[in-house]
């Protein structure tokens, strides 16, 4: 099943008055349960195909499809629906909420979802034991290491069971060997779970672990390499 397909996929920024070429006609396809990067350096556009294929943004030209649906065609309301309940997200930065346990900010998109608290403190506690953290449910951000920070990110993007996970440099604050453990970690639940892992990234571990790299230069597909 194909769960990301983008077809002569453009987007233009203006920047001081002047036209910058973010993307220039990009067309992949990702299927269930791949394990792939798309990297490049500074510039190269990775983060905002990312973007773009997380409903964070709308393309200049070209589209997008998200199981099947072209976003173009979604309001705001849809898409935001569609990325509640389709795509996970994984950031550089953690973004937990920082007043927000590690079982509260786990919980917190099954409760947008309509869960019921019970259920949702239930399934929390499910993700954050299968990322190797149920003995930190009541510890807050501050109290935690970033590589565990990023695990509870993880356990936060698994919780509600998405066809897709976007990981925007997961590894980026974390030292080398606590970055091998995070994304150990994932490919084992790619393995285990079948989720599909769309990464952007400049980092060469990261690289090394996908399956399936895309490189970007110039916001144009520069090479693929399939392993």
């Amino acid at each position: 099943m194909t769960v990301v397909k983008t077809l002569d996929l453009t987007k233009d920024y203006a920047v001081n008055g002047i036209t910058v070429n973010a993307l220039r006609g990009v067309s992949l396809s990702f299927e269930a349960g791949e394990f792939a990067a798309v990297a490049g350096p500074s510039g190269s556009g990775k983060s905002t195909f990312l973007h773009l294929v997380g409903c964070l943004d709308v393309p200049t030209a070209g589209t997008v499809a998200v199981g099947g649906t072209d976003i173009a065609n979604l309001s705001r309301k849809d898409l935001a629906l569609l990325r509640r309940r389709s795509i996970g997200f994984i950031f550089q930065a953690y973004n937990l909420i920082p007043v927000l346990t590690s079982l509260e900010n786990v919980s917190l998109p099954l409760i947008l979802l309509g869960k019921s608290p019970g259920e949702a403190r239930a399934e929390a506690e499910r993700a954050l034991a299968e990322v190797g953290l149920g003995d930190m449910a009541r510890r807050r951000p501050k109290e935690m290491s970033g590589g565990q920070q990023q695990r509870v990110a993880i356990a936060r993007a698994l919780v509600k069971k998405p066809a897709l996970i976007l990981a925007d440099e997961p590894t980026a604050n974390l030292d080398s060997k606590t970055g091998r453990e995070v994304l150990e970690l994932m490919l084992d639940l790619n393995r285990r779970e079948g989720t599909t892992f769309l990464f952007s990234t400049h980092d060469r571990m990261v690289m090394e672990f996908a399956r399936r790299l895309v490189e970007l230069r110039d916001g144009r597909i520069e090479s693929e390499t399939l392993r």
